[in-house]
């Protein structure tokens, strides 16, 4: 049967894909699934999500772990029409059910051991079906798939229309759904597979999450879009990683992947040298970082900046100097510039400001916040959040962030959610959270108390009170207690002070 091409992100990938016996996936236990099963179990996914009732526009959201069959529901979501929301799974219940009631799926899976946990929830946010995935692959929603066919049409979807919704908090109120479209994908992966000179030969090292841009829409969709391959671990393992660089050429990884494979006496010239590149991202690289690796191993690590709402949108040179400490230049297409953020007006080479970005990367805005997609643009650009500058080499670098985000191995902490917590335990008067540096997570999250006298409240108690309110990486590394908070003269606390202050705690 000829399935018919008219759904733009998967047409692309269709387009460019290699032979269908070419490996597109393959696991450490020795299973391969070739281009061909990806369509075929893709399109399976797709006639159960739309035999269950989703339709064209509808939100299809997993909180699952890492398995081969997500990727198969995330393609199968995209192929029906629908838009794929993967939630982290450290989230507690509460989160849980904000992300239902904001986002009004139709249909939610979850691992199978927490579905009696969040069955209730998922009835009271209305959701149409509630089905089960877990790490092995197995669960309602993998067995809905076995049963369906290997062909399907593919809905028609446009450049324009929604292929996922992925959340990012803001430093106030609660986390926004950023609305990414058919062609902000496409485009993007596009873009990366010309920067990083992806061809179907390559072999990527996947041990990233699945839950976010990095691991989902970098990883996979830029494999997809070169038609090359990836060994798809289920988690990051130093060991295996190293075990397996014979045979792979690439590896995506954070900063902390890096880190922990310098302490391995595994990590040599020799054990690298059938790799042709290694990329960083999701968090600041320590210059230390980019020195140690280069020196131990002979690669200068490709370090990129991007963001929940854009994609990526820079990266160090394939040839030419990847410089520590810069992200280097604009993708193909895509335009950056650093304006002030008081007038809005662009700066001269070298000053610092508030990077603004623009191009088909960019997402359409934040789910069903109207006004709040339109603070954030400004004459077109994006208002990234992040200050920067260009430099005298048009490499751009970020130095530091206007909106306190704390990045902690890899993922996004904001800090008005962990004080909102913090503040409600009795005995504290006020709370501050801030990122530190840290060698291995990039930044530890910091909590600094101000408490009412005779409370008895120590880190251990402090921590104790948040366990099952936020996942575990959101919870603070180290506890402080200060007798008063810094401020300016209007009152703010000068959290630059604090980090200032406690800039040595982790050793970094």
């Amino acid at each position: 049967m000829t399935e018919a091409m008219t759904n733009h992100l998967f047409d692309l990938i269709r387009a460019r894909q290699p032979e269908l016996g070419r490996p597109f996936i393959e696991t450490p236990e020795g299973r391969v699934l070739s281009y061909g099963d990806m369509h075929a179990r893709s399109a399976q996914y797709a006639n159960a999500l739309v035999g269950l009732g989703v339709k064209p526009g509808d939100r299809v959201t997993l909180q699952v772990e890492k398995s081969v069959e997500a990727i198969f529901a995330y393609l199968g979501t995209v192929r029906a029409g629908a838009v794929f929301l993967p939630l982290n799974t450290a989230y507690t219940g509460p989160e849980v059910e904000y992300f239902l009631g904001d986002a009004q799926p139709t249909l939610f899976a979850c691992d199978p051991a927490f579905e009696a946990a969040l069955a209730p929830i998922a009835k009271a946010q209305g959701v149409a079906h509630l089905m089960t995935l877990d790490a092995a692959g197995h669960g309602s929603l993998s067995a809905a798939a076995d049963a369906a066919p290997t062909t399907f049409y593919d809905v028609a979807r446009g450049p324009d229309d929604l292929a996922a919704l992925l959340y990012t908090s803001g430093t106030t109120g609660r986390s926004k759904g950023a609305m990414l479209t058919h062609d902000n994908l496409a485009s993007n992966a596009i873009a990366l597979v010309e920067t990083w000179r992806f061809t179907a030969d390559d072999v990527l090292i996947h041990a990233l999450p699945i839950f976010h841009t990095h691991g989902l829409f970098v990883a996979t969709n830029v494999t997809l879009f070169a038609g090359s391959s990836m060994i798809f671990l289920g988690k990051f393992d130093p060991d295996l990683i190293l075990s397996l660089m014979a045979r792979a050429s690439v590896m995506m990884g954070v900063p902390t992947f890096y880190v922990r494979l310098l302490k391995h006496a595994g990590l040599t010239k020799d054990a690298t040298s059938g790799m042709r590149l290694f990329i960083s991202g999701s968090a600041p690289l320590l210059a230390d970082t980019h020195r140690e690796w280069s020196a131990k191993t002979g690669h200068a690590i490709l370090e990129r900046y991007g963001m929940t709402e854009t994609g990526m949108n820079t990266s160090n040179p394939y040839d030419g100097e990847r410089i520590a400490g810069t992200v280097g230049f604009p993708l193909p297409g895509i335009a950056i510039r650093v304006v002030s953020p008081e007038s809005g007006t662009e700066l001269a080479q070298g000053e610092i400001g508030m990077i603004e970005v623009k191009g088909p990367n960019v997402f359409t805005g934040y789910w069903r916040m109207p006004e709040k997609t339109a603070a954030e643009f400004h004459d077109g650009w994006f208002i990234t959040g992040d200050l920067g500058l260009i430099d005298a080499r048009f490499y751009v670098q970020i130095v530091g962030r206007g909106k306190d985000l704390v990045i902690t191995g890899g993922y996004n902490v904001y800090p008005k959610e962990i004080e909102s917590e913090i503040d409600a335990i009795p005995g504290v008067i006020e709370s501050a959270v801030i990122g530190v540096p840290h060698a291995d997570f990039g930044e530890g999250v910091t909590a600094v108390l101000v408490c009412r006298p005779g409370a008895e409240l120590d880190e251990k108690a402090v921590v104790a009170a948040l366990e099952g309110r936020l996942a575990k990486y959101k919870l603070p590394k180290r506890v402080l207690f200060l007798d008063d908070l810094p401020r300016n003269t209007m009152g703010k606390v000068q959290k630059n002070l604090l980090r200032d202050q406690f800039k040595a705690l982790y050793g970094a």
